[in-house]
Formats: structure tokens, sequence, C-alpha cells
């Protein structure tokens, strides 16, 4: 499935990280550019070139949260369609953990935890296999084996990705930190609340019972992250 396909229906937006006169955004801008969602990386690919914004003094390439904001949107209508344990979400970063497991737990997805085993998706003889419709990527580079069997069996993907990644393998991208612990609760949630309320589910000026803070991982400084 190509992205081109999923997401024909998100508006072309400014790339622009200053606030126009009028503007709805999932959240207000000041505390999506607190969460740090728009904060990338040193490095950034061509195929991430159209969702950067600029690049900072030192170094560190910037994200446009109009495009993460749309493509979160645009990210939750499509996963809304189907049933919620077919779809299934992975994540092999530390941070990404804790908010995949709350995401699940609100959306009724299926966690994919940890170290990917070969064969989960593509070997029948796998006794613990699973068989989901969809799958969600906190990054297609620390979740390379469930890109890679995905796309080997015909699932579409939709992968968070930074100013690093590529597109290899993936159909829908949502641009912004996939990285940082704060950026990944904000995201996960928003991406939960949007398609509680695509299904109808909660109002639309409603909130799930679980905060933000619920998604964040608590982790101690002994099993912190490397960069």
């Amino acid at each position: 499935m190509a992205e081109d396909e999923i997401k024909e229906n998100i508006p072309e937006v400014e790339t622009t990280q200053e606030a126009p006169a009028v503007e709805e955004l999932l959240l207000p801008r000041d505390t999506l550019l607190s969460a740090g969602i728009h904060i990338g990386t040193r490095m950034k690919t061509l195929d991430m070139e159209p969702f950067i914004y600029r690049v900072r003094p030192d170094g560190l390439f910037v994200l446009d949260v109009k495009k993460t904001d749309d493509r979160i949107r645009a990210a939750a209508k499509f996963l809304a369609r189907f049933e919620p344990a077919k779809v299934a979400v992975a994540a092999a970063r530390l941070y990404a953990q804790e908010p995949i497991k709350k995401f699940c737990e609100v959306t009724g997805a299926t966690p994919i935890i940890g170290r990917f085993i070969p064969g989960l998706l593509s070997n029948p003889l796998y006794p613990n296999r699973i068989d989901p419709e969809v799958i969600v990527v906190s990054d297609p580079r620390a979740d390379a084996q469930a890109v890679k069997e995905a796309s080997r069996v015909g699932l579409p993907i939709v992968a968070l990705c930074s100013t690093d990644n590529e597109f290899a393998g993936v159909d829908l991208v949502i641009p912004t930190n996939n990285k940082g612990r704060r950026a990944l609760a904000v995201v996960f949630w928003l991406l939960a609340r949007q398609i509680l309320r695509e299904r109808g589910e909660l109002a639309a000026d409603k909130d799930p019972a679980a905060t933000i803070e619920d998604f964040e991982a608590k982790i101690s400084r002994e099993e912190e992250e490397e960069p």
C-alpha cells in the first residue's frame, strides 16, 4: 500500500514554526514544542527533507509541528478503520515501550514490546505468531525486523520517523522526535485520542481517561537509553 493512497486527503501545509493568526492543532503549539516533538537529530535523509523546518545553530534539524499534527490525524483516521486487535504496535526502544503499552490498553491494539522475534508475523509454524492487518512502529531503524516481516507479508506500515530515518518499506510516516521520552508519550497519547474520536468512542472535545503522564516511560537513571 503506497503512502499516497493513505494520505490522499492530507492538506498541503506551510513549512513554518510560527503560528498563523488562526490555527487548530491537536494540542497547543507550546505544549507540543515543550515536549520536544519537533527536535530531530544532527542527520537528515532525503526522505525526511519535506518535513524539516530548519537546522539549528547546534546542528540539530527541526521538524515542522504542523506537518506532524496533520500526519497524526491522517494515521488515526487510517488506523481507526481496522478492528482494534488487528492493529499491532512494535517498540524495541526503551522509551517507546511504556507509551505503546498504554496506547494498546486504551485502543485495544496488540503490543509487540522489546525484541521482535523473527517469524512473529511470517512463520505459520511459530506457535506465538500473530496475524495483524496493519503495524505501527516507533522507529523503522530500531524496529527493522518488524518492518521487514510486515513488508514481506504485505501489511501496511505506519512509522514514527525522525530526521535520520529512511522510508524503505514504510507506507505512512508520522514525522516526530521518536527518541525522546516526553515526545513519544505525547505522540502516542494524541494518536490514541484521535483513534478513539474517529471510532466514535470519544467525543471530539473529550480526552481519554489516561493522561500524557500515564503514557510516559518511568525509568531509572541506570536504565537511561544512549542517545
